[in-house]
Formats: C-alpha cells, structure tokens, sequence
C-alpha cells in the first residue's frame, strides 16, 4: 500500500518566543523540529508498510529550509520526500494550507491511505488533516490511537475523552493519529546515510497548478487579532524539613485552603 503522510516543521516549542510589537511568533534564530504528532504519524506509516508492503512519501508545506524535516522523516525509513514552496503559500491559514496540499496529493496520485498528525504544536487548530480530507472528498477518521488495514478495508480505534470508539473506512483515506499510538523509532546511520543522498522534489504553485487566489494570505479568510504568552498569577511554595514534619506541614495547608 501506498501511503502518504503530511508533516510540519514547527519551532521548538522549548525555545518559542512571541514578538511583543507584532504579536507573532519569533522563528529567527530559534531550532525547527518535526511536529512531534507528526513523527508519530511517520511511524504508523512505516509500521503499516513494514506489515503490507509499499511505500511511504512523507510531504510538507513551509519554506526551504523545512527539507530538513523531510531528510529526517526519510532517515526514520520513509521512502521520499515533496517538499511544497513557493512565495504564494506564505502566510497561508488552516484553509489554503489544506488546499495546497490537496493539489500536492493529487499531483502524487496513487495513494491509499493519507496520515497526519492529530494537530501541529505551534498552531494547535487540529483543522489541516480534517480540510485535505474535505478537499479530496474523502473519508477521515481523526484521533487514531490504533490502526489495521485489510484489504480496501481500514479499522480504527479513536481516543475520545472518556472511551474508545471502533470505526471503519473504505480506501482510500484520512487518518490523524495521536502521539499514544506509538512510539517512533530513532533513524540509524543507515538512515541518515540515506536521507543525506536523498533527492527532495520540490513543487511550487505552477506545478501543483494551484489557484494562486486560494493559496497564501490571498486564500486565508482568517484573522489573527493578536497572538500573546500567557501569563503566570500564581507561584508555588516549598516546603522543606523531614518528610515527616512536611507531610504534616503540607495537610494544614492544603486542609486551611479547604482543598482536603
């Protein structure tokens, strides 16, 4: 089976700082990582090609250096890597980016199962997978934390906030997966070798034949009013002696605050 996973490069969420006189986030000097649901989305689809067979193409929309990320995706053990990038897309919300994806995965074709990250860290909207799905008309299953294909038949197990929930699809499908799922393998040196040889196709907007006035700032009917870090109200107390006396210590106080 053929599978496609969509990926993002996000900011090292230790290392994110916002500019206080624009609102954005300050991506200058600081280290980009692979979304970490991403990774998990990676692995699935390894796991499920290591079991059936075929071929995983991992795919990104960002700016040049977000090949990076694909060479690290290739050094896990995925097959290639399309890199997305042109001017138009900059600026693009949740809305052109899913849109510019769809033309990517119809340029790529023959696929039978699309995989993504439940949602990206920097963003968090968990809208992009949902859209691609949308724009391609396909079935989705969102918050996979289990996977099983047959045939042209996919089983899922979906994490929901106080169970589980067993669903199935016909392939070709969306799935975005949670980071419970798995636990993604580290690349070995036979990896890196081969993701450092690997040879990138890059696509622009002519040659996704992409509507630029859907791409981009131009294709984005949302407005960020501000973006800003949350501040901190409250600070924690220390309390130190033997254990004994501060287990003592801490019931008066969490008994006086009427927590117990």
């Amino acid at each position: 089976m053929n599978i496609i996973v969509s990926i993002k490069q996000v900011p090292d969420t230790t290392e994110v700082r916002i500019d206080p006189e624009t609102g954005t986030l300050v991506r200058e000097g600081v280290p980009s990582i692979i979304n970490p649901f991403d990774e998990n989305a990676i692995e699935a689809a390894l796991q499920l090609v290591e079991k059936h067979g075929g071929k995983v193409t991992v795919l990104t929309m960002g700016p040049p250096q977000a090949e990076q990320a694909l060479r690290e995706a290739i050094a896990m053990g995925a097959d290639e890597g399309i890199l997305v990038c042109d001017r138009a897309f900059a600026g693009s919300d949740t809305l052109a980016t899913s849109y510019t994806l769809a033309r990517a995965v119809r340029k790529i074709g023959d696929f039978d199962l699309i995989l993504c990250g439940k949602q990206a860290f920097d963003g968090d909207t968990a809208q992009v997978g949902p859209g691609l799905a949308e724009h391609l008309g396909l079935p989705q299953v969102t918050y996979a934390i289990g996977l099983e294909v047959e045939g042209k038949k996919l089983q899922a197990k979906r994490l929901l906030e106080d169970r589980y929930e067993m669903v199935e699809a016909r392939l070709p499908a969306l799935v975005t997966v949670v980071k419970q799922i798995n636990e993604p393998r580290h690349a070995g040196l036979r990896g890196v070798m081969k993701a450092r040889k690997a040879e990138i196709v890059k696509w622009t907007a002519a040659d996704l034949e992409a509507d630029v006035t859907r791409c981009g700032l131009n294709g984005s009917p949302t407005n960020v009013l501000r973006v800003f870090a949350p501040s901190r109200h409250t600070k924690g107390e220390r309390i130190e002696g033997e254990a004994s006396e501060a287990a003592v210590e801490l019931y008066e106080k969490l008994r006086t605050a009427q927590v117990l």
